[in-house]
């Protein structure tokens, strides 16, 4: 990763007794280590797949961990340009991405239902187990893209890859949610949202109440608004069939989260409509 020049450039020394350069590892732990968090956590996880699966062949399984190589490769480049210029990036001359052979849609689907063995499950577990939600959609750890197929057969099909970061690609995310089956997607209707989280909390919520908390959080627009259909997706979603709305489970669990909260529920309780 380019880490061990930056030191010898500062004319730190960064060898040990025996003359041999310190370890990556070690470096990683550095306080002056010029590396981001997203990039080191990369490396260190990269570090300990190597480790657990030295001498063994990853075979069918080596699609679990190619968005941290593909991060890797790009943290690389990137590292050269912000340590030492922008003239040393590969971009140019090694412009391919990670994966080289071309896949059609059925050896994706294959590809997609292989069974992954029992100790690369246990070490992707443990790896995840470690990082918190941000660290997980840290770009730098774990490239990610949306994969959209354009018009064409199968045969012929081309994959656009986009950033789900990107305008385009939280507009592609919305699409894809919305073709999923809506009753499981937001499957709770009001009524049965107060009952469950009276049940679940031991609080008296209402309808009123419930009315007070997407107002609060702005999940959906009010009754007649000209565009009833601009909900927060993840928590609502308007059915212009029957002039309603449904709810999701984060949205449930957010409100229970809520009601137990005695001073949050008080407040809730305060709101005027």
């Amino acid at each position: 990763m380019g880490v061990a020049p930056y030191y010898y450039r500062k004319g730190e020394k960064i060898t040990d007794r025996n003359g041999k350069t310190v370890e990556l590892s070690k470096l990683l732990r550095r306080k002056d280590c010029p590396l981001s968090k997203g990039i080191k956590q990369n490396l260190r996880d990269l570090k300990e797949i190597r480790d657990a699966v030295e001498h063994r062949l990853f075979g069918k399984s080596d699609g679990k961990w190619l968005s941290l190589f593909q991060a890797c490769c790009l943290n690389f480049d990137k590292t050269l340009c912000d340590l030492y210029s922008e003239k040393l990036s590969l971009q140019n001359d090694l412009a391919f991405a990670l994966q080289f052979a071309k896949l059609n849609v059925e050896q994706i689907t294959t590809v997609q239902g292989y069974d992954i063995p029992k100790y690369i499950e246990a070490l992707d577990a443990r790896l995840n187990k470690s990082l918190d939600e941000d660290d997980l959609k840290n770009l730098e750890y774990r490239f990610r893209v949306i994969y959209t197929l354009d018009s064409g057969s199968k045969s012929n099909s081309h994959m656009k890859f986009v950033n789900p970061d990107s305008a385009e690609g939280k507009e592609i995310r919305n699409v894809l949610v919305k073709h999923k089956p809506d009753d499981e997607l937001y499957p709770h209707k009001p009524n049965v949202i107060c009952q469950i989280i009276t049940n679940e909390t031991g609080y008296k919520f209402t309808l009123h109440n419930h009315t007070q908390a997407w107002r609060k959080f702005k999940v959906r627009p009010q009754k007649g608004a000209d565009n009833p259909e601009q909900t927060n997706m993840e928590y609502c979603l308007y059915h212009s069939a029957h002039n309603d709305y449904t709810y999701s489970d984060k949205w449930l669990e957010k409100l229970i989260d809520l009601v137990k909260n005695p001073i949050e529920f008080e407040k809730l309780k305060k709101i005027k409509i």
